[in-house]
């Protein structure tokens, strides 16, 4: 049979360029006039494909139909166990940047403690020293997902319309996949991230900010950090 998949590439009688390792790997392709010849067998075939939009109830009777999850279901079960670990990657990643960012605001509270003393002489409430200070390092969030978008963006938009470009190795995996592979980014993911990182600056920069509040600002002015 002849795979409509693209250009021969010179393999055995008749070659092709395909994404399924099963028909591409150590195999002999044959011409399906001359497959048909051979045995005598003309107008049979062991596979059929339906076509787009043709019900299950289409298929000639005696055969055995399979969808299309059926036929992907182990490349479903990699994706999904994949996800598992990159989920994982992804906690692991989001905890480092808390860390980095909690750090920073620690430091920048610490030395700006004497301006919190004073503040608080002059008048100012806790609550109102704290809301400022995590205002603060909330607006350093949104500064950070401007500049990330500025750049990001174009840089997202292209991968996805140009895609990841896969080594000729691939093909011994055992799973079918294509010469090109195109992320995909939705909305929610986007913007599921961008507000979650916000809400933990948000949150890093309120927890420091509330322990140097509770000073007397007599001591905060003296420089104490306890």
């Amino acid at each position: 049979w002849r795979a409509p998949c693209g250009p021969p590439a010179g393999r055995g009688v008749q070659g092709w360029r395909t994404t399924a390792p099963e028909i591409d790997t150590a195999q002999l392709g044959i011409p399906l006039d001359a497959r048909r010849r051979t045995p005598d067998m003309p107008d049979r075939a062991t596979v059929g494909v339906l076509a787009p939009g043709t019900p299950a109830a289409g298929a000639a009777p005696g055969w055995t139909f399979r969808s299309v999850g059926y036929l992907l279901r182990d490349i479903r079960s990699l994706v999904r166990t994949k996800s598992i670990g990159a989920s994982i990657l992804y906690a692991f990643l989001l905890f480092l940047a808390m860390l980095a960012i909690f750090d920073t605001q620690v430091l920048a509270i610490f030395r700006r403690r004497r301006e919190i003393g004073t503040l608080m002489a002059l008048g100012m409430t806790r609550t109102r020293v704290i809301g400022l200070f995590t205002l603060e390092g909330a607006l350093h969030g949104v500064l950070a997902a401007l500049l990330a978008a500025a750049y990001g963006i174009p840089l997202l938009a292209w991968l996805a319309a140009t895609g990841y470009a896969l080594p000729q190795g691939m093909d011994s995996f055992g799973l079918a996949i294509g010469n090109r592979i195109f992320p995909v980014y939705s909305v929610l993911l986007v913007g599921g991230t961008t507000l979650l990182v916000l809400l933990v600056t948000t949150v890093v920069s309120y927890l420091p900010t509330r322990r140097i509040a509770q000073l007397k600002p007599t001591d905060a002015l003296r420089g104490k950090a306890t």
